[in-house]
């Protein structure tokens, strides 16, 4: 595959800070005043507890997980038998808590919430990816995100396999067919976007091979071939090698698991899936006590 121009990346400082944000958010909106409920176990009763996955799946968000705890009460000891990327089966213990039993029963929702997310994320970004791993093609994500898990969804797809593909509206351009109607042509849009950001690698969203050929000769880094049949997609990767200065090629719209593979054996670069990140199942986990 040709060297991309488009490098999505976030730091582990800005993760970190991202992940700090998102479960402080999260305590906030299910804790709030405080716990009541909890207030029926006694402040001194120690407790241990073992998390427990219910159903084959990758495991993701054990950082979240952890900050969940560490917010709560940072007596709380977690212990992990799997890490993120992990593979586990029914009734496998991914991890060992032990510590006051009135924190651990206060954060067991938020971390789970977390942990059971993030999983089904990866997870079904791992089979997605694996059905195509014979060829050159690669799986992208999207923005379409959980709000306010962007970053954590992200890291979550790339830990299944996927590519990130642009972290938001900042860090990439991707011109569509209301962009290019504003600016009047493809060139325009083009022109006009090299001059105000000429750092940024663009891509641009085409509908049809005749207008994949005035992008072709426009000069980006990446089309995107949107909706685009698989005789289309074949004749699209055709046309791209022929033109002298092939450019990335990424499908999307509408691709799900059962034409996967097709759309990767024409050739395409990469295929992009909302469906990762805003139809994932979350993975199913559960947590079981042991009181001192």
């Amino acid at each position: 595959m040709k060297k991309s121009h488009f490098n999505a990346k976030v730091t582990a400082e800005r993760l970190a800070a991202d992940r700090d944000r998102a479960v402080s958010q999260a305590l906030a909106e299910d804790v709030g005043s405080g716990d009541v409920t909890a207030s029926l176990v006694g402040s001194a009763q120690m407790a241990e507890a073992e998390v427990v996955v219910r159903e084959s799946a990758v495991l993701c968000g054990t950082e979240w997980f952890n900050a969940v705890f560490a917010a709560v009460d940072a007596e709380v000891e977690i212990v992990w038998r799997k890490a993120d990327g992990d593979r586990t089966q029914p009734d496998d213990v991914v991890c060992d808590i032990s510590g006051p039993a009135r924190s651990i029963l206060t954060a067991e929702r938020t971390a789970l919430n977390f942990l059971q997310t993030l999983s089904g994320t990866a997870t079904v970004t791992a089979h997605y990816a694996e059905l195509i791993e014979d060829t050159k093609c690669r799986i992208l994500d999207t923005r379409k995100t959980i709000p306010g898990l962007r970053l954590a969804q992200k890291y979550a797809a790339k830990t299944g396999g996927a590519k990130n593909h642009r972290i938001g509206l900042f860090d990439a351009i991707l011109i569509k067919e209301n962009h290019i109607a504003s600016a009047g042509s493809i060139a325009e849009a083009v022109r006009s976007v090299r001059a105000k950001h000429p750092r940024l690698p663009v891509e641009i969203e085409v509908e049809s091979l005749a207008q994949m050929q005035q992008a072709l000769e426009v000069g980006v880094e990446r089309l995107l071939l949107d909706n685009f049949s698989i005789s289309d997609l074949k004749n699209a990767v055709e046309l791209n090698e022929n033109c002298g200065d092939p450019v990335e090629l990424e499908a999307s719209g509408g691709i799900e698991e059962n034409t996967l593979l097709q759309v990767a054996q024409t050739g395409v670069d990469f295929i992009s899936i909302g469906a990762l990140t805003k139809h994932l199942r979350a993975t199913d986990f559960s947590m079981r006590f042991r009181f001192a």
